[in-house]
């Protein structure tokens, strides 16, 4: 199958991840977010937006029109525990968020985001990890509209850049490739590049793999939501 996207060491995927060969998924970290079937995508984000009155305050006396992301079902359901095997059979190590959700095996190492949220929002998000290793947290604000550092969103759960920078490091230090099949806008495809990781993402929706597309080719650029 021909690649979306592709630049040296990145490929991207516009498909189910069913529909490629093992032999080209295999990497040696598995780092991804897939769908914990909470219907996120499916008009909660505006019924946010009707609770906020479709503004909400920000810092530095902005005002932000809270966004809407449109309806969609590829958060209807999560991946079943035959698939989580398939994909964690490909790869040396992983690091899946959404552990919680899901059917894994015991786990030491857990990766704790602290989201410094509010609302209906919650607390945490929890990664599940196969890292020998101890839990690990990671303090970082992401709730909603309000966010640590500006950034680039167009994902109703798009994880912040940071966040994944964070994992990388957590990972074992010969880490030289990554696999996302759940990828959105390919923010794992960001931070490989910037630290020399080649990156395989995956996703169906053919607008998330643009927008990613259009991330790695303009990633010079501070994006800002304005």
């Amino acid at each position: 199958m021909k690649p979306y996207y592709e630049e040296s060491g990145t490929k991207i995927y516009n498909c189910d991840w069913r529909e490629i060969s093992d032999d080209v998924l295999k990497s040696d970290l598995l780092l991804t977010d897939p769908p914990y079937g909470l219907k996120e995508a499916a008009g909660k984000n505006a019924g946010r937006n009707k609770a906020f009155g479709s503004k909400t305050s920000l810092s530095k006396n902005r005002v932000i029109q809270a966004k809407d992301y449109g309806v969609s079902d590829w958060d209807n359901n999560p991946p079943s525990e035959e698939d989580l095997l398939c994909l964690r059979g490909l790869t040396k190590w992983q690091i899946i968020f959404g552990g919680n959700y899901f059917v894994l095996p015991p786990s030491k190492c857990w990766l704790v985001w602290d989201k410094v949220n509010s609302g209906d929002f919650a607390d945490c998000e929890l990664a599940w990890t196969n890292l020998d290793k101890a839990v690990r947290k990671f303090t970082y604000m992401w709730n909603g509209m309000l966010k640590e550092n500006p950034e680039y969103r167009s994902h109703p759960t798009q994880k912040p850049r940071a966040l994944f920078s964070w994992c990388l490091t957590q990972s074992p230090d010969d880490i030289k490739s990554v696999v996302d099949p759940y990828a959105g806008v390919c923010t794992n495809a960001v931070c490989c590049k910037a630290v020399g990781i080649s990156c395989i993402c995956v996703d169906r929706e053919e607008k998330y793999c643009e927008d990613g597309a259009n991330r790695l080719r303009q990633e010079v650029f501070q994006w800002e939501e304005v």
